[in-house]
């Protein structure tokens, strides 16, 4: 999915603003889909499918934590992810409709 760029210019307050725009749409609703009828492949259990806005908005809640070194991809971008995809408020990036994750009970529609 295409993400977009958009530049906003403030000349009275002579700033400007970087917006990153994604149609986000259909990945939810694959994952959706794929919550119900979820699959393993040769790889292991498929657990979700997460927007590049959404990986840029995590990169960059940390970066304004104070965690400036870390890096997308990198092992500890991977623990942040894990922790992010146990919290119901993200679960529906999640494709292997855990049946119960602290609380959280997965949908399977």
């Amino acid at each position: 999915m295409t993400v977009e760029t958009k530049l906003y210019l403030d000349a009275s307050a002579k700033s400007f603003t970087f917006v990153r725009v994604q149609d986000v749409e259909p990945i939810l609703e694959l994952n959706k889909r794929q919550r119900a009828n979820p699959y393993t492949s040769d790889f292991g259990k498929h657990v979700a499918r997460i927007p590049n806005v959404i990986m840029e908005r995590w990169l960059h809640e940390e970066l304004d934590r104070g965690n400036v070194g870390l890096r997308l991809y990198s092992d500890e971008f991977d623990r942040i992810i894990e922790r992010k995809l146990q919290d119901p408020d993200w679960a529906y990036l999640r494709t292997d409709a855990p049946a119960t994750r602290r609380g959280w009970i997965g949908d399977s529609a």
